[in-house]
């Protein structure tokens, strides 16, 4: 479950989750789940609307500090309890996105004692792309995903 990754235009990094993989994947892909976890607080989710299919869509709508920003996306690949690739650069019916962003792949394997090696890689189109996303806070915001993303399925257990 290795995918390259190009240090001019990849983000990644693994971190052990203390909760077993079904529960981690149930967590991404049932929209009641997203708002819990999905951007660091105290930014809100709003709204989810997923349909978990190759071309489905992956629509979120954030508060953040006061703004309402929408982000709509779609599936680009689904690995039932694997992976979940998904991309901004697409919307429902592989309409091109204006703007795109990024490509998320979400890598989920069993670590030892029950719980998720959890691997997270932002594919970016280019390298200024990439910069900008590490300058926003992609380990420090990433980063307390996951940790929420733990907390959260933790407290579902």
């Amino acid at each position: 479950m290795t995918t390259d990754l190009d240090p001019d235009t990849d983000l990644s990094f693994t971190r052990t989750l203390a909760a077993p993989r079904q529960l981690i994947w149930e967590c991404w892909t049932q929209p009641r789940h997203i708002p819990h976890f999905f951007i660091p607080t105290p930014h809100k989710v709003t709204a989810v609307d997923i349909d978990l299919r190759v071309g489905g869509r992956f629509n979120t709508t954030f508060e953040v500090e006061g703004n309402v920003m929408d982000n709509r996306g779609v599936y680009l690949e689904v690995v039932p309890g694997e992976k979940l690739v998904f991309t901004d650069a697409y919307t429902e019916g592989w309409k091109p996105a204006p703007e795109p962003f990024m490509t998320a792949i979400l890598l989920l394997s069993d670590a030892p004692d029950g719980g998720t090696t959890y691997t997270a890689i932002a594919r970016h189109r280019n390298p200024e792309t990439r910069k900008t996303h590490e300058a926003m806070g992609f380990f420090d915001g990433w980063g307390t995903v996951a940790t929420q993303l733990e907390a959260y399925a933790r407290g579902l257990m």
